[in-house]
């Protein structure tokens, strides 16, 4: 018999409510299910098969034959889908347990396998980028194949950074045991730390969690207790940096980036001078945003200084109440009514068919994401709800995500997925619209002012905090190209910049040095951000 994909677990709490968590048998029932080891066999054998019907026969396709070249299209993105299936099942069994072995293998031997079967789809992309471009504006006439026109117009873009077929394949294959390898490290390791507060051991997302307590005290003990084991981690996570650092530089300068972010400005289809505008403009800024903000903060607080653990820290007469699973729900469900009953029907699929994992678990991943899985699907939510109201902003957030990526579905495997640029204003789109609703309700002056000071201080964490993260980006990827970087001079960077974008009115606390080791995007997507 199939085993459940996660054992039974415990989600009710009095304050919290029953949380949900996933049901992901409609991407597989489980794991060991016979149609995972079916269809790994199939998207191999489909792979090799496509290469031999297509390898070297693209540019006389598109030239002679373009109602064939559609076909080898809709091939490839059937294989697309199929495998984006497989790899997405086992990426959200891992997630939802990081640190179960069992778990690590199944994701471990599905990444080896779809890695090994998309080899043979290399060629593809490869040799599309190679014909001619006057060849390619005339097939594009075709109305079949014009429905891929973005799909084509986006891969061509990718053709002046290509390398030779052989040298793509060896890079390809190594990725499960260059950068893919120091991101399992990291994100196991990340969620096997624990942290002692008051006595308990607990994982590093309930921590986090302290960090927003209405407790002075609270804050700082939750805030030593992450500086303590970070500190006992430093090496690892500064050997994953240096790492991951090399290996960028590695493939920029095979691949003839210039700059250090010209990789990820072109994965997001932005042009670097628009990127180096804004971030010029937002640090220009600081002073008149962050670092007045704070020292208005430091005020309502009565304090002269914040230290770093206030930073995130209720506003007096804040709402700090847990708030229950089913009132985030309603919450988020009624401000997108409000819009458009058709985005809360789609959201609502989320809650009704089990497409969110709420609760926050020993070895779950941290933070919070939607994963769109393929078309022939649908997406996931994870959370670790916690009842805050930055708790519903995030599930607002990501069912933004979750709606956008619904609705782009029936573009297809090849066109439904779209540059963060793009993804992160459907999901801001729905946290504004809850926020928005929940102001409109506030009984009197003195909660909008509260509430408008939270959200300037979420706009704060949005723009300045992660400007200031690319600003620390550049600056250990620049040095790194001169040699590996000591734990205390990554240190230092991060101190130099947060300094800069927090200001004067937080003060710098002892271990905050360290706090640059758990940021994932560093990590996973270099200059995400």
């Amino acid at each position: 018999m199939p085993r459940p994909v996660f054992a039974p677990q415990s989600t009710a709490s009095a304050e919290l409510g029953h949380l949900p968590e996933w049901d992901l048998t409609d991407l597989y029932p489980a794991v060991d299910a016979p149609q995972v080891t079916a269809d790994l066999k199939e998207s191999l054998e489909r792979a090799r098969t496509f290469e031999t019907s297509y390898r070297g026969r693209l540019a006389e396709l598109a030239r002679d034959n373009v109602p064939a070249l559609v076909t080898a299209i809709r091939a490839y993105e059937d294989l697309e889908d199929l495998m984006g299936r497989l790899i997405s099942f086992a990426g959200l069994v891992y997630s939802g347990n990081t640190i179960d072995p069992a778990s690590q293998k199944f994701y471990g031997d599905v990444q080896e396998q779809i890695t090994t079967a998309s080899t043979h789809l290399l060629f593809f992309a490869l040799e599309m980028n190679k014909i001619d471009d006057a060849v390619m504006d005339a097939a594009l006439e075709d109305e079949h194949l014009g429905h891929y026109r973005p799909w084509i117009e986006d891969l061509r873009k990718d053709k002046p950074y290509q390398l030779e077929d052989r040298v793509e394949q060896l890079f390809h294959e190594k990725s499960v045991t260059g950068a893919g390898a120091w991101n399992r490290l990291f994100d196991e390791t990340m969620a096997s730390l624990s942290f002692e507060v008051d006595g308990k051991e607990l994982p590093i997302e309930q921590v986090l969690n302290l960090l927003v307590d209405p407790s002075p005290e609270t804050r700082r003990n939750a805030s030593q207790a992450l500086t303590k084991t970070f500190k006992e981690n430093l090496r690892t996570f500064t050997l994953i940096t240096n790492t991951l650092a090399k290996d960028k530089e590695i493939s920029d300068r095979w691949r003839n980036f210039s700059d250090i972010a010209d990789s990820r400005h072109l994965a997001n289809r932005v042009e670097r001078e628009v990127v180096d505008a804004m971030v010029s403009s937002v640090r220009d800024a600081y002073p008149r945003l962050s670092h007045r903000y704070y020292k208005l903060k430091a005020k309502w607080l009565g304090m002269d200084q914040l230290n770093t653990w206030d930073r995130n820290a209720p506003l007096p007469d804040a709402d700090t109440r847990v708030i229950p699973w089913e009132e985030a729900k309603s919450t988020v469900l009624s401000a997108y009514d409000a819009f458009s009953p058709d985005m809360a029907e789609i959201a609502g699929r989320f809650f009704d068919r089990n497409w969110i994992d709420a609760p926050a678990r020993s070895g779950k991943a941290p933070g919070a994401f939607a994963h769109p899985t393929v078309p022939s699907a649908h997406p996931y939510v994870l959370l670790n709800y916690q009842g805050k109201i930055r708790d519903v902003m995030t599930l607002a957030h990501e069912l933004g995500h979750g709606v956008h990526q619904v609705l782009a579905a029936p573009n297809g495997p090849l066109m439904a997925p779209t540059p963060l640029t793009l993804a992160e204003t459907a999901s801001v789109f729905g946290e504004m619209l809850t926020f928005k609703s929940l102001l409109a309700k506030a009984g009197d002056p003195q909660t909008r002012k509260v509430m408008l000071a939270s959200k300037a201080e979420d706009m704060i964490n949005t723009v300045v905090r992660q400007i200031a993260f690319y600003t620390f980006e550049r600056k250990v990827h620049s040095e790194r190209r001169n040699g590996e970087l000591t734990a205390d001079r990554i240190g230092e960077l991060w101190l130099s910049v947060q300094g800069e974008s927090l200001g004067p009115a937080i003060r710098l606390s002892e271990g905050y040095e360290t706090f640059w080791t758990y940021i994932p995007h560093f990590i996973h997507s270099p200059f995400y951000v």
